[in-house]
């Protein structure tokens, strides 16, 4: 058998020499399983060429010249009308180099594979992990910082936060209650609430003046300290800005005031995040605040909040007034009544 399939047997007469200074002389050349026999007319076997070791010096020319790897002295040529043999060592040549290993090939596949992975990295892992260390290391004192360049440039907008000695000392004490930093309330700008970087809370003012019962205003802190645990406004920042943004604050310790004001103006024109009611009422219990007035000033008919009312962990128990009735009525005046 040859080493094609299709073939029982191929032969054919070429023109070999053994070395440059040998005569050529006329042989019949034969394929086999791994070898390729130069034979005289007696059918003596003169040598044996390795098929892997074969190659030709003119490739695509006529006639076709071959020679074992490593000795070009020593050659076959086979003219034009032997294309039966031509085509089967042709072939055999193809087979042959396919099946080779191309370790430069597989180099480059190699380095373009740590390549792919490194790129992957950098797009998709290092910013999400650059952001994180940059808010695990920020101290409390620049979250703070942050926190109050924010409300600066929220205040632009809303008009200065209201202020009265009295409701000042009232609102102290409403965020220790509520175990937040501070409490600043706002005339206008901000919706309902909404927590900044360093522990700041803002108030809608509508939230103290409209309301009796200071659970409500307590309520509205207590789901924004519910949104930070599940979002750190910081991290919020940072990954609205981008991975710029991060590595700024990581390295000098400041953000760009491009940075504050897109922040501002998204926070500020967004709806707040859901916030789940095991967690919030979770929260209420801590506090021992009832959810029950806060979740009628967020649907007076209960209906979206009835896992508020019904779950009220305060529910039956009697109760510590949140602020007494003299500092709300000093709080509801903070913006001037």
């Amino acid at each position: 058998m040859t080493a094609l399939k299709e073939y029982e047997r191929i032969e054919a007469t070429g023109l070999w020499r053994a070395s440059h200074e040998d005569q050529r002389r006329e042989v019949v050349i034969s394929i086999g399983e791994a070898t390729l026999t130069i034979s005289d007319f007696n059918d003596r076997a003169l040598t044996h060429w390795s098929l892997g070791a074969l190659e030709r010096q003119n490739p695509g020319e006529t006639p076709a010249i071959y020679s074992p790897d490593g000795d070009p002295g020593e050659t076959l040529e086979l003219p034009d009308t032997e294309q039966t043999m031509i085509e089967a060592i042709d072939r055999l040549q193809r087979a042959i180099e396919r099946a080779r290993p191309h370790p430069g090939r597989l180099r480059w596949l190699s380095v373009a594979g740590v390549l792919a992975v490194v790129i992957a990295a950098l797009v998709f892992w290092l910013p999400g992990a650059l952001q994180r260390h940059t808010v695990s290391v920020v101290p409390a004192i620049k979250r703070q910082d942050i926190g109050r360049m924010v409300l600066h440039r929220i205040e632009r907008v809303a008009g200065r936060a209201c202020s009265t000695d009295e409701a000042q000392a009232v609102l102290g004490r409403l965020a220790q209650r509520t175990g937040v930093r501070r409490l600043v309330v706002l005339p206008a700008g901000v919706a309902d609430s909404l927590i900044l970087p360093g522990g700041i809370v803002l108030l809608n003012r509508a939230l103290i003046e409209d309301h009796e019962d200071p659970a409500v205003a307590a309520g509205y802190v207590l789901a924004e300290r519910t949104r930070a645990a599940a979002m750190d406004p910081l991290a919020d920042l940072l990954g609205r800005a981008g991975p710029q943004a991060s590595f700024r604050l990581l390295t000098t310790g400041e953000l760009t005031p491009d940075i504050l004001d897109l922040y501002t103006e998204q926070v500020l024109t967004e709806p707040r995040p859901q916030v789940s009611d095991e967690v919030l009422l979770g929260l209420f219990g801590q506090a021992a605040i009832p959810s029950t007035p806060y979740a009628y000033a967020r649907d007076i008919t209960g209906e979206t909040v009835l896992g508020l009312i019904e779950a009220d962990p305060m529910a039956g128990r009697t109760l510590e007034p949140v602020l007494p009735d003299r500092d709300w009525v000093r709080l509801q005046n903070i913006c001037g009544g």
